[in-house]
């Protein structure tokens, strides 16, 4: 005969030790701190002996005894396993959704235009964007799974590389000079739109550094556009209102079409952050996140 009457308990216990804190805890299980608290006294009741070693400092102020971590795994895939029957007992035509969140312009260059090759495959799978600028916090379950920008490197999440990125130089179409090549001379004369996004490690250029890089004999002009927001530079770059130095993957679609052209593709600049795959490690466990995970990550040789 199985006893589940500690079934909650167990929940606290696993959440908490996760979360470092039975704070994060309470906010995943939607109670208060010194409920989840409550619930793992009971289980420290039960068993005999504590199952945390608290500190008063640090952001990890709860650390499983030795004890509890060697159940932790078990506990966690049954609890997986009682979610994954729940869904069962929903019926076939009960539908999975992942909560999928990346910027708004990797969203709409990139992502958008895949996502239709994810539905054939996993027709049973809704997929739900949360297009923000803002960075979501995977590890307390504000969205699934995500797409970052970085040096690859985030507390909380595992991270999956998909694919590099370069800077690259662009204007729209209608800006080309009919009666002359495109120069780096010619680009230094032109309405220069700077991005002021800060890029903290990633070697982003400034327009005096790739003019440099690309040969140009001059200073670029004074002045020019200076937008803080990188969706609003390639807005402006589509709007004609400019050249722009762009990250390449966000302009993808702009490029297949032709509103946008790749000036001096000879000038390479590639950068050090690159995009990866994110997702917290309990998320994983769920089917149909780990299923976009694996299409996604598939995407990474089709950039």
């Amino acid at each position: 005969m199985r006893n589940l009457t500690r079934l909650r308990s167990l929940q606290a216990l696993e959440a908490s030790a996760r979360h470092g804190s039975f704070v994060g805890a309470a906010t995943e299980l939607d109670v208060t701190p010194p409920a989840v608290g409550q619930l793992v006294r009971s289980l420290e009741d039960w068993v005999g002996y504590p199952l945390f070693r608290r500190s008063r400092s640090g952001a990890e102020r709860l650390t499983p005894v030795d004890e509890a971590q060697d159940a932790l795994e078990d506990i966690a895939q049954g609890l997986d396993l009682l979610e994954s029957g729940l869904r069962k007992l929903r019926g076939r035509k009960a539908r999975s959704v992942v909560m999928v969140t990346a910027s708004q312009a990797l969203v709409a260059n990139w992502l958008i235009s895949r996502l239709e090759d994810f539905s054939s495959a996993y027709p049973g799978i809704d997929v739900r964007l949360d297009v923000s600028d803002r960075v979501i916090d995977l590890a307390q379950g504000e969205a699934d799974i995500g797409i970052r920008c970085g040096l690859g490197s985030w507390k909380g999440v595992r991270s999956t590389f998909l694919m590099g990125e370069e800077i690259i130089a662009v204007c729209h179409n209608r800006l080309l000079p009919a009666d002359r090549d495109v120069t780096a001379g010619w680009i230094a004369e032109q309405t220069l739109i700077h991005d002021g996004t800060p890029h903290p490690g990633g070697d982003f250029p400034s327009w005096g550094e790739w003019l440099a890089r690309a040969g140009a004999n001059q200073a670029p002009a004074d002045g020019g556009l200076k937008i803080n927001s990188t969706a609003a530079v390639i807005h402006a770059a589509v709007a004609a209102r400019g050249v722009a130095l762009v990250r390449k993957a966000l302009v993808a679609q702009e490029l297949d079409s032709g509103r946008l052209v790749h000036l001096l593709p000879e000038v390479r600049w590639p950068v050090k952050w690159a995009y990866y795959i994110v997702a917290a490690p309990k998320a994983l466990r769920r089917h149909e996140v780990a299923a976009f995970h694996d299409w996604l990550a598939g995407r990474s040789l089709q950039r």
